[in-house]
Formats: C-alpha cells, sequence, structure tokens
C-alpha cells in the first residue's frame, strides 16, 4: 500500500494497516471534518477562529477536532498569547493515501478478521 507524509512527525500516517486506512477513510468521510481539514490545509487556526471560520459550533468543532487528531490527521499545541489566556491552535498534518485496487488489495490483506473485534462479536452482530 502506498502512503506516505513527510517526515515522522505526530500523526505520521507512514504504511497504513487495512485497519488504520478504514479509520482514516471513516473520518474524512464526514463534511464537517473534510471542511476541517480543508480550512487547516489553508492556515493553522485556533479553536474558537476555526469554529467561527466554519460556521459550527465549538462545541461540535471539538468532537470533530478529537476524531480527526484520533486518526492522525491534525495536531493540536496550546500556546499562551500575549494576554495570557491559552489557545489551542490545530494544524493539518500533511498526509497522502492512494487508493488503487492494489492497495486496497494489500490493505484487505492487514484488516482484522470478522469476529475478532471486542467481546470477539462483528459490528452489527448483537
Amino acid at each position: 500500500m502506498t502512503t506516505s507524509t513527510p517526515g515522522n512527525g505526530p500523526g505520521d500516517l507512514g504504511d497504513l494497516s487495512g485497519d488504520e486506512l478504514v479509520r482514516v477513510l471513516a473520518t474524512l468521510a464526514n463534511p464537517h471534518r473534510l471542511r476541517v481539514v480543508a480550512a487547516l490545509a489553508r492556515e493553522r487556526m485556533y479553536v474558537s477562529e476555526l469554529a467561527r471560520a466554519l460556521g459550527i459550533s465549538r462545541a461540535l468543532l471539538q468532537v470533530h477536532l478529537r476524531k480527526l487528531e484520533a486518526a492522525g490527521l491534525v495536531t493540536a499545541r496550546v500556546e499562551v498569547s500575549q494576554d495570557g489566556k491559552a489557545m489551542k491552535f490545530y494544524e493539518v498534518n500533511r498526509f497522502a493515501i492512494e487508493l488503487t485496487p492494489e492497495t486496497v488489495e494489500a490493505a484487505e490483506q492487514t484488516l482484522t478478521p470478522p469476529g475478532d473485534g471486542p467481546g470477539g462479536e462483528t459490528k452489527g452482530s448483537k
């Protein structure tokens, strides 16, 4: 599978396993999260600034930022402003994922087998 990010910083996607690829693609499959990544690709922003730019609440934005951070797509850094206020800035991590039939086939080889999830159940088996 061909996936890459320049450097090995936080959020380096490197070579993704099938499970990781599914997680990243599922994370990006939400229009709010896609807009967040697009906005952060233009410039790093703090939470309130980003919420205003996207026209969504900070609470909803925080939910999406947590998912993007867990998938390694964005990184947060707390900085103190001149007036002493702590501000959490987010920036996008550089990534590239090439999706071809061959990369999908390679990813499939590393997927967790059905029934190997928590409790030995697959999603929707209850």
